[in-house]
Order: C-alpha cells, then sequence, then structure tokens
C-alpha cells in the first residue's frame, strides 16, 4: 500500500468513519456554526436594547462549540494517525491540530471568562467579543489547512479509482 493510500483509509472504521465516509468533517460543522453565532449574538448585543439574553445565548453557543469541537478532535487524531509521519500532510495536519486546539483552548477561556461573577449581562465586553473574533480567524486558517488534507492531498477521500465509478457514463 503506497502512503497515500494509507492516508485515505480509516483507522477504526467505526470510530473514524469507514472509507471515502469520513466522520471529522461533519463533526466540525458544530463548532464552526457554535462559534460564528456566538460572534453574530455578541455584535447584536451591541445592538438590541435589552442585550443580556444574547449575551447568555453566546455563552452557551460557546459551551456548545466546545463540546463540538472536543468531539472532532477524537476523531480528527484517529484520521490524523491515518497519515504516515515525515509527510507534507502529516505536518499540515499537526498544524491544523494545533491551531484547532489554541481555537479551542481560546474558547474554554472565553466561556470562563463569560461565567466569572454572576456571569453574563448587557452587551458582551469589548475584550471578549475581540477574543471571539480572533479565535475565529484563527479556526479560519485551520479551517483552510483542513480544506488542503482534503482537497489538495486527498486525506480520507476515496481515490480516483473509486471516484472514476461516480463518471462512469451510464446511458451507453
Amino acid at each position: 500500500m503506497t502512503v497515500q493510500r494509507q492516508s485515505k483509509q480509516p483507522v477504526s472504521p467505526a470510530l473514524a468513519g469507514p472509507y471515502g465516509h469520513p466522520f471529522h468533517p461533519i463533526l466540525v460543522t458544530v463548532p464552526i456554526g457554535a462559534w460564528v453565532g456566538s460572534l453574530v449574538f455578541d455584535v447584536a448585543s451591541h445592538l438590541v436594547d435589552d442585550p443580556t439574553f444574547l449575551s447568555r445565548g453566546s455563552l452557551w453557543l460557546i459551551a456548545i462549540g466546545v463540546l463540538g469541537a472536543v468531539a472532532a478532535a477524537l476523531v480528527g487524531a484517529l484520521d490524523l494517525l491515518a497519515i504516515p509521519a515525515g509527510t507534507r500532510a502529516f505536518g499540515v495536519a499537526l498544524v491544523h491540530m494545533t491551531l484547532n486546539l489554541l481555537v479551542t483552548a481560546a474558547y474554554v477561556a472565553g466561556f470562563l471568562w463569560r461565567n466569572a461573577g454572576e456571569g453574563p449581562s448587557g452587551s458582551v465586553p469589548a475584550g471578549q467579543l475581540a477574543l471571539s473574533a480572533a479565535s475565529l480567524a484563527v479556526l479560519g486558517v485551520s479551517g483552510y489547512l483542513g480544506g488542503m488534507l482534503a482537497y489538495r492531498y486527498g486525506v480520507r477521500v476515496a481515490d480516483e479509482g473509486t471516484q472514476a465509478d461516480g463518471f462512469a457514463d451510464r446511458r451507453g
């Protein structure tokens, strides 16, 4: 088996998803959606008369995102194990993982910061909003690297032989 073919095979199909159907890409939608939603709530908390419900909603979206990130990271670690060490794809995957861990840690810190004292009330303070915006920007860089792993290097993507089946002409 070539090193490229090795990176397409799951370490554990039951945990990481079967060949051609990895679980990591679908799981990352939870933290991404929750954290984007929390930033929208943060900004909106500065635009309404009674912002506390948005500040509290943002807090819980951050928590949902952290839980989703943990699930995505566990499955992503299994995908990382399928990539041969010493390859360019492995290096990109390590940077991708490191950035995601930093972003998750920043959101955990943000959750604790927002929940300090009596919890959120009023508009989200500028520092907390800035932390969320910066974390989301870093997540965007990491997402770019994740896309590079899948679409450029083909990690956990079906190989061209398998893909060719979808392009066979059925008319003749």
